[in-house]
């Protein structure tokens, strides 16, 4: 290895956080400041896929031992198990707090009660559209 760089992949808008080559080191998973997850195909340098669903920068990527999955977190305080083949989110992991408790039909909470609320993970129905 000469430590020449041999190729250079642009796509994300802002800073980059994490990298990971897949098993095989056919393809490379990057996250970064811009909320996305992209693939890209080593040989040719070509974009093949951008994962979008964090609500915050993504500071780690990882494939999984078969290459089949990427599990992403991120800043929101979630984790996603996306699908490498399809980009279709398989599966969020939300350990915050109030993770999932849907706070639509609760009465009596100040707007400041609710913002905290949704900062711990709750969220409200017209949240999800």
């Amino acid at each position: 290895m000469s430590g020449e760089l041999t190729r250079t992949f642009e796509g994300h808008r802002i800073i980059v956080w994490s990298v990971v080559f897949s098993p095989d080191g056919g393809q490379i998973a990057s996250g970064g400041a811009d909320r996305t997850v992209k693939l890209w195909d080593v040989s040719s340098g070509e974009l093949t896929r951008t994962l979008e669903g964090h609500g915050d920068i993504i500071r780690s990527v990882v494939f999984s031992p078969d290459g089949r999955q990427i599990a992403s977190g991120s800043d929101d305080g979630m984790i996603r198990i996306w699908h490498v083949a399809t980009g279709e989110c398989l599966h969020i992991i939300d350990d915050r707090l109030c993770g999932g408790l849907n706070i639509t039909a609760v009465k009596g909470l100040t707007k400041a009660q609710r913002t905290t609320l949704k900062a711990y993970g709750a969220f409200e129905e017209e949240d999800t559209e």
